[in-house]
Parts: C-alpha cells; sequence; structure tokens
C-alpha cells in the first residue's frame, strides 16, 4: 500500500500548515501529494505552488472538473507542470455535478461520461504532438463550428516533456469506474468501502476487458482518500468524520441527483442517507451528522486506537485500493507511516 498526501481544496482560505504537511510527506516517501476543486480554491495553483518546494514527490490533481475548463486548456496546464517538475504531473479529471457544473461554471451537465471520453481522447491528440489537431466530437469541436470559419487545426507549441501523462479520472457509479478502467490510468474514488470491493473490481474488469483498454489491475492506481483519525474512543473519532459525511451524503448535491448518497446506499445505508439527506436539506445540519452511524465512518475510515487501525487496515490491503491519501499534520502523516510500514 502506497501512501500519498490529500491536500483537499481550500475552505475560507489557504490552509495553514501546508507547506510543512507537503515537506513531511516527500521526507517520509510518500508516493504523490493531490490537490482539489470544488467553487472556490482551484487544484492547479496551490499545486505549482507547494510542488515547486519539492523534488522527488509526485503532483495529481484530485480532480480538475472538466467543466471549468476547454480540453486545450487543461492540457496546457498539464503540459506545463509536467516540466517544471521534471516529469512529476499526473492529470486527474472529474464532472463534479449539476449543481456546479450548471450553476457556476455555466455548462451543461447531460451525458457525463460521453463528455469525459472526448474530453480524454482530445487532450491525448494535443500531447501527442503527432500532427494539428482536429476534432469533431458531440461535445468538443476543433476547430470551432459557427464562428468566423477563420479557426485552423493548430500543434502545440511546446513539445511535451512526456506525450503520455498519467490521466485518473474521479468515478463513483459502475459505469463511470468501468470507463475509467478502459482509458485511464488510474482511478480516484472519493468514498470507497473495503466491503464493496468486489462490486468495483467487477466494473474495473469490465473496462479492462475491453478493446483498446490502456492498462490491466498489474498497472492501474487506484488511489483513494482515507481518513484516519487515531483516538482510544472509537465515537470520538467517528465525531470527526461524521460532518463530512452527512455533508456528501446529504446536502452535496440535488435531492434528485447526489452521486455520493449512492455511494452508500450501495453500501446498505439507503434509509439512513434518506433520513440524513432530509435533514440536511432543511437546515438541521446538528441532526443531520448525529445522524451518521458509527458503522457508515467505519466503512470508509479508519478510526480508534492503533491496534484497530491496524487490524482494521487488512481489509483496504485486500482492496483494488493501492494508493491510500491521507490528510492532516506532520504527526499523523508519521504515525500513518508507521502503522502501514508494520
Amino acid at each position: 500500500m502506497k501512501l500519498a498526501l490529500g491536500m483537499g481544496y481550500w475552505s475560507a482560505g489557504p490552509p495553514d500548515g501546508a507547506q510543512e504537511q507537503v515537506a513531511e510527506a516527500e521526507r517520509l516517501g510518500f508516493d504523490s501529494i493531490w490537490t482539489a476543486e470544488a467553487y472556490g480554491s482551484d487544484a492547479l495553483t496551490p499545486l505549482a505552488w507547494w510542488g515547486a518546494t519539492t523534488e522527488s514527490i509526485g503532483l495529481g490533481t484530485s480532480i480538475c472538473q472538466i467543466s471549468a475548463r476547454t480540453p486545450a486548456a487543461m492540457a496546457m496546464a498539464a503540459m506545463s507542470l509536467d516540466h517544471l517538475s521534471g516529469g512529476r504531473f499526473r492529470l486527474g479529471l472529474g464532472v463534479s455535478g449539476p449543481q456546479v457544473v450548471e450553476g457556476w461554471y455555466g455548462q451543461p451537465y447531460p451525458k457525463p461520461l460521453a463528455r469525459t471520453r472526448e474530453y480524454v481522447e482530445v487532450i491525448r491528440r494535443i500531447w501527442a504532438r503527432d500532427i494539428p489537431v482536429e476534432f469533431q466530437g458531440e461535445f468538443y469541436h476543433l476547430p470551432s463550428k459557427g464562428g468566423s470559419d477563420l479557426g485552423k487545426p493548430l500543434k502545440s507549441t511546446v513539445h511535451p516533456l512526456r506525450n503520455d501523462i498519467p490521466i485518473y479520472l474521479g468515478a463513483e457509479g459502475p459505469k463511470n469506474v468501468a470507463m475509467t478502467a478502459e482509458i485511464a490510468d488510474g482511478w480516484l474514488p472519493l468514498f470507497f468501502a473495503p466491503k464493496d470491493n468486489t462490486f468495483y473490481r467487477d466494473a474495473m474488469a469490465e473496462g479492462f476487458a475491453r478493446e483498446g483498454a490502456r492498462r490491466s489491475f498489474d498497472d492501474f492506481d487506484v488511489a483513494c482518500p482515507v481518513s484516519i483519525v487515531p483516538n482510544d474512543d472509537v465515537e470520538a473519532a467517528a465525531d470527526l468524520i461524521r460532518p463530512m459525511l452527512a455533508l456528501y451524503a446529504g446536502g452535496m448535491g440535488a435531492r434528485e441527483v447526489n452521486f455520493h448518497f449512492d455511494v452508500f446506499s450501495r453500501m446498505g445505508y439507503e434509509a439512513e442517507c434518506v433520513k440524513i439527506q432530509e435533514l440536511y436539506l432543511a437546515g438541521d445540519k446538528r441532526s443531520a451528522i448525529a445522524a451518521v452511524p458509527t458503522s457508515m465512518v467505519e466503512d470508509v475510515a479508519l478510526i480508534g486506537p492503533a491496534e484497530k487501525i491496524r487490524d482494521d487496515l487488512a481489509k483496504w490491503e485486500e482492496s483494488v485500493v493501492n494508493t491510500m491519501v491521507i490528510s492532516g499534520p506532520p504527526k499523523l502523516l508519521n504515525l500513518v507511516a508507521e502503522t502501514i510500514g508494520s
């Protein structure tokens, strides 16, 4: 099991101690650091800023939202960061949800899987840099149609350091996971429960079996965020995770479309999620948080005494997850490194 550092996205402003966390993660030999974006801080600027002080650790976005940038703009940013980091960049992409895509970016949301497939194809054509890029799909058009009619196919002026920068996709549903296994180099789950490992392994296997699939189980990276809270009091540890799970299961997304709700429902918590969502959307966040069962926390996080965390870690090591993305201060990073290493 590889370890990675998750920096997430900002709340009101830049997080305290971020540079110290990044430095400690590199010192401890962590595989990579990952930044995120929602509708505040972006994923690329903090990654470049913090990554500039590192030498060896991988630098990834988890995730850049595809509606925020055209495929060409995303390809340019990836090439630039890969050059500046000496070939350490990993491009994590995701579709977000309709509230953010249409409410924040003002872009249409329908057919997110087909849109992602085209987006990745355009990026890879740009990176290949073998011929000027032409692409006429359902969602993306290079050159564009219906404008001045003066557009022409172009080839990047920059020679990519690598023509095949790794692409990871954020995915939660089985169809999206299968497509990720087919066209990407890695998968970025958000909430993963080892007890659902067979469900996800089957979805990945379907993607790997498709004609033209790039990878297999042997060379595909699954980098999963895992909250780790060492505490002799399991309930007190769970209380630190409940607010996040209530937010995602209950308040992140519309009542009709919430992919995180669906993930927890598949884990066996549909009734609990309905209650959490009703409370959260009614504005009673305190009760929504209290409605998150401890077992739901334990399914997706490692909490409790060190001995319990070590025991629970075994099911993660047997799953498709091979990179555990953790967040926290240097003290926690050291403790986790010692626990995983032992």
